[in-house]
C-alpha cells in the first residue's frame, strides 16, 4: 500500500464510498482495503499521512516482543508458567479476566511459546520456571504435506458405483505399485475384487507415471471388455496419468480418500507373486 493509495482511501471515505468502490478506484482487492482502514483507526478516524507513518513503524524490523515492552503483563506470564500453567491457560485467563478492552494487558499463547523459545538456555531456569514439556524448541504439529501438485481430475472413491461396494458384480479392479528394495525395483498389481483374481504387472521402465500409465494401458487391454470397468487406486502420484489411462481403456478410475490407502488394498493379505497358494483371510480358504 502506497501513500499514494492511502490518500484515495482517505479521500473515498469522505465522499461515503464503500469499501469495494474504493478498491476499485486504486486497483487493491476490497478485503486489502477493508483491513487497511480496520488497522489504522476505521472510517471516523482514517488519515492518510498518519497511517503511511504508522505502516512504516510497523515494518521495521526486528521488533520488540510484546512481553519484552511490557514488564507488567511478563509478570503476570512469569507468574502463571511458575504455578504450571500453560501458554494456552496462561493467555485464556487474561482474556476472561479483561476482554478486549486493553491490548496490553493480553496475550496470544503463541507469543508467550516464541518468547520462550527466544530466551537465552537456562534463563528459564533462572526466573523460577520449570517447562512442563521439557523442551527447548517447538515441536511441529500435523501432518507433514507432501511435495507436488494434486492430481488433477481425480474421482473419490465415494463416487464409485453401488455395486463395486457389493463385490457381487465382476470387473472392478483395485491397483497398487509395490516398492522393491532401495527403490530401484518396483511392481505393480491389479486385483478383481469378486474373484481376487491376481494380475502382476511388471514395470521395467520405473514408476513414472507415463512408464505405468503406458503399462498399465497394455495389461488392461489384454482383458475382456465385460471385465473391465473401473480401477480404484491410491493418491500416489504414479497414477497422475489416470485420464490418459481411462481414454485408452474405457475404465473408469477412482482414488482412495488422502492418506488412506488401505481403502483399495483390503483384497491383499499376502505379497500376489509368492509360490504357492495364497492364504485369505477374508474369504476363510484358499485360493491357487
Amino acid at each position: 500500500m502506497t501513500a499514494a493509495d492511502r490518500e484515495e482511501i482517505s479521500r473515498g471515505i469522505v465522499e461515503g464510498l464503500s469499501g469495494k468502490d474504493i478498491a476499485a478506484r486504486i486497483g487493491r482487492c476490497p478485503s486489502v482495503v477493508s483491513r487497511e482502514i480496520a488497522r489504522h483507526g476505521s472510517r471516523p478516524n482514517y488519515r492518510a499521512v498518519e497511517s503511511n507513518s504508522r505502516a512504516a513503524g510497523l515494518r521495521c524490523r526486528p521488533k520488540v516482543r510484546k512481553l519484552d515492552r511490557l514488564p507488567a503483563l511478563c509478570q503476570r506470564v512469569l507468574g502463571g508458567l511458575r504455578n504450571a500453567l500453560s501458554p494456552d491457560q496462561i493467555a485464556g485467563r487474561l482474556r476472561f479476566e479483561h476482554g478486549s478492552g486493553d491490548p496490553d494487558l493480553v496475550i496470544s499463547h503463541e507469543a508467550v511459546y516464541t518468547w520462550i523459545y527466544a530466551l537465552p538456555k537456562g534463563e528459564l531456569a533462572r526466573l523460577g520456571v520449570d517447562p512442563r514439556s521439557g523442551r527447548t524448541t517447538r515441536k511441529p504439529r500435523g501432518r507433514a504435506t507432501g511435495k507436488g501438485a494434486r492430481i488433477v481430475g481425480m474421482r473419490s472413491i465415494d463416487d464409485r458405483p453401488a455395486e463395486v461396494e457389493g463385490r457381487q458384480v465382476p470387473g472392478h479392479w483395485e491397483g497398487d505399485l509395490i516398492i522393491g528394495k532401495e527403490g530401484k525395483t518396483c511392481l505393480g498389481t491389479l486385483v478383481e475384487r469378486t474373484s481376487r483374481y491376481v494380475i502382476p504387472v511388471p514395470m521395467p521402465e520405473g514408476k513414472s507415471s507415463t512408464a505405468l500409465c503406458d503399462t498399465m494401458i497394455d495389461v488392461v487391454s489384454e482383458i475382456p471388455k465385460m471385465l473391465r470397468k473401473s480401477l480404484t487406486w491410491d493418491q500416489g502420484t504414479e497414477m497422475a496419468a489416470h485420464q490418459r489411462f481411462s481414454l485408452a481403456t474405457d475404465v473408469d478410475v477412482y482414488f482412495a480418500h488422502p492418506h488412506s490407502p488401505w481403502e483399495q488394498r483390503e483384497h491383499l493379505l499376502v505379497q500376489p507373486w509368492r509360490a504357492g497358494p495364497l492364504r485369505r483371510e477374508r474369504l476363510g480358504g484358499t485360493v491357487g
